[in-house]
């Protein structure tokens, strides 16, 4: 984690307002995450920012769950956020990735994946590093992916681009029973 306390602090039931009420409804019942505790000091962002977001993690992104989580663990990796990438270890798992490719995600596109993974993961590389993807690995993600496919990949790593530039400058704390993966320590 880059801060060990937070910038700004998520909001307490007891401390939210009609507005933020109203923007949290949708994550009722069960607990709420600390980035919507976070997020919710600007409830009219919030909403916009799920719709956003529930249309990448929805069926309506064409990337099948499992390829989807490996863009969204790169992303939050090479950004160094700490929370995302323990959040969407959860998620990953339950998504069919295995411990080992959690692991195989942190070292990157040539660390004996599949050539589909590989061309997602080289592709994430890609945009993290020039916000472009090369033709070389557009072509090679279109031998594996349709063009709405590539396309998801593209709106995946953006969106979780700027979930972990909030994250990481807010200081948005793990969430209570979690663990951060010790190479994300003192990022």
């Amino acid at each position: 984690m880059r801060l060990t306390k937070p910038r700004i602090a998520p909001l307490s039931d007891a401390e939210l307002d009609a507005d933020q009420v109203e923007a949290l409804k949708d994550f009722r019942p069960g607990p709420v995450l600390n980035i919507f505790r976070t997020l919710v000091r600007a409830p009219k962002a919030l909403t916009r920012f799920n719709a956003w977001g529930g249309y990448v993690l929805s069926r309506r992104n064409d990337l099948p769950a499992r390829e989807r989580e490996i863009v969204i663990l790169r992303t939050g990796y090479l950004c160094k956020s700490g929370y995302e990438f323990t959040q969407h270890t959860r998620i990953g798992l339950q998504t069919g990735l295995t411990a080992d490719e959690i692991e195989k995600i942190k070292r990157g596109a040539d660390a004996g994946w599949s050539a589909a993974d590989a061309a997602l993961i080289r592709a994430t590389d890609e945009l993290h590093a020039d916000q472009f993807i090369t033709d070389a690995t557009w072509a090679e993600l279109g031998k594996h992916f349709t063009p709405k496919q590539c396309m998801d990949v593209v709106f995946t790593t953006g969106q979780y681009t700027q979930v972990s530039m909030m994250l990481n400058t807010f200081g948005v704390q793990l969430d209570e029973g979690q663990t951060l993966d010790p190479e994300l320590k003192g990022y």
